[in-house]
């Protein structure tokens, strides 16, 4: 894609998808400005990268729309000291963002290929604060744990315990909850042993394959 072309294209949905939208977090903003997304997708579909869609990325998995990307991680609250536990690399596009607006993070991904595919393009990304995992999300990641964010990728029919278990005090979980085709985009935030719970919008994620998520 033309440089020059993609940065306008990169501009534009900043300002036509996300922020006219809602989300007023302006460091996400620049952020998602400044990441390109084209590089996160298979080569036969780039030139749809800034489009308003989620789009497919193989395995069955998709990348979220851009607004999506950007309403969960500016409802996470990150202010650059957290560690994040992301739970679906995925392209790693997300991962990318969440990089460059916390101290660390770790993703988990169950598919092995597309976790490999993620770690190549972030090396090119300059993210080196970000630990790779293959496993299943569902049960977090308690080796690294705990987190002061978790962030899903995927859908869940709840809250899987574990994650509550891996959050610290105050912490914050961002995550789809409900069926396997449509859900609820829920915000919970630890505060001590309650947790409190937000809905944020409805939203459609591919399900959370797991103990704790759905079954295959």
């Amino acid at each position: 894609m033309d440089l020059v072309k993609e940065t306008v294209l990169r501009r534009r949905m900043v300002e036509e998808q996300i922020r006219r939208r809602g989300v007023r977090d302006e460091r996400v903003l620049s952020v998602m400005g400044e990441v390109p997304r084209h590089l996160f997708l298979p080569k036969e579909i780039r030139q749809r990268a800034y489009a308003d869609e989620p789009l497919p990325i193989g395995e069955g998995q998709t990348i979220s729309q851009p607004f999506i990307v950007a309403e969960m991680t500016a409802a996470l609250r990150l202010s650059g000291t957290e560690k994040v536990l992301e739970v679906g690399t995925g392209s790693g596009y997300q991962t990318t963002i969440l990089s460059r607006l916390c101290r660390e993070v770790v993703t988990i991904e169950r598919i092995a290929t597309l976790s490999a595919a993620a770690r190549a393009r972030l090396v090119t990304m300059d993210a080196g604060n970000v630990t790779f995992v293959v496993g299943d999300g569902s049960l977090g990641s308690p080796a690294y744990a705990p987190f002061d964010r978790i962030l899903s990728a995927a859908a869940s029919p709840s809250v899987p315990a574990p994650w509550i278990s891996q959050l610290s005090e105050g912490g914050i979980i961002v995550l789809p909850v409900g069926g396997r085709y449509e859900q609820v985009l829920t915000r919970v935030t630890r505060a001590g042993s309650r947790t409190e719970t937000e809905a944020l919008g409805g939203c459609r994620f591919v399900p959370l394959v797991g103990i704790h998520g759905f079954q295959r």
